[in-house]
């Protein structure tokens, strides 16, 4: 009998992409944005599902068991600063206690199941948080910092992404690798950063003025990483954009086949 391929190789691993808690028309919401499920469908050739802002006690278990990876998106939404034992800065600060209250708690349990993890953003963010870390809130008030925000909302949304500084990566870490360099330039979208990093968090990337930004996790045998700009928006002419989510998706590919394989 002629051998058949095992049902997985026709299959596309599965990656859910974490979403925000929103209002349409007065109604509750989730919402995520559409660079996120192209650069997944796309560059990971994966089939990217939308994760509601929900919690759930035993939703970390379903996951583990049905999914390949997870992308934790950006936001304009910020980690609440009570998560992380802080009081609410004076200033406006937009807040997503359903999504804090949903993703905060999943991702050790997904880290400890071995699915691979890609974090942007304020999916950075609550993985430092996760990790026991802290955030500053306003990192362009503080001394000796750049300012990192996006700049002039005026312009179209497609320059908002156009690199703003450069990028020092770590020598002989994922993403140095995934550059082939130890230097490359990055968008910058962002007002919150890293205050304390998160405990067993090891520092992938750092910008000029010594601001972490990229970090995986030491103690993960599968892909984890963590950038605080946006590759999901540069992998239509970014190598290292596109890199990055073509190792995820290579690490999501892998983690299906072992969730396939036949029991022995």
């Amino acid at each position: 009998m002629k051998n058949l391929p095992h049902p997985s190789a026709s299959l596309r691993p599965v990656v859910v992409i974490t979403s925000d808690r929103v209002e349409r028309h007065g109604h509750p919401a989730h919402a995520a944005l559409h660079g996120y499920v192209h650069a997944v469908g796309e560059v990971s050739r994966a089939l990217p599902l939308v994760l509601p802002a929900v919690a759930g006690g035993q939703l970390a278990a379903t996951l583990a068991a049905t999914i390949d990876g997870i992308v934790l998106t950006g936001s304009p939404s910020n980690v609440a600063p009570a998560r992380y034992g802080l009081p609410l800065p004076h200033r406006e600060m937009l807040l997503d206690h359903d999504r804090d209250a949903a993703i905060l708690p999943l991702l050790p349990a997904l880290v400890s199941a071995g699915v691979p993890v890609l974090a942007v953003c304020r999916g950075f963010q609550e993985i430092n948080v996760a990790w026991g870390g802290t955030l500053e809130p306003a990192v362009h008030e503080q001394i000796g910092r750049l300012d990192h925000r996006e700049g002039d909302h005026d312009r179209p949304i497609e320059r908002w992404y156009d690199d703003s500084h450069d990028l020092h990566l770590v020598e002989g870490g994922l993403l140095a690798r995934l550059a082939g360099s130890t230097r490359t330039r990055v968008n910058s979208l962002h007002h919150q950063g890293i205050d304390r990093l998160g405990a067993g968090l090891r520092v992938e990337a750092r910008a000029p003025d010594g601001l972490v930004e990229a970090f995986s996790i030491a103690g993960a045998a599968q892909f984890t990483l963590a950038v605080q700009w946006h590759p999901e928006m540069r992998v239509g002419d970014s190598a290292f954009a596109r890199a990055i989510f073509e190792a995820f998706g290579d690490a999501c590919r892998l983690r299906q086949q072992q969730r396939l394989a036949p029991s022995p």
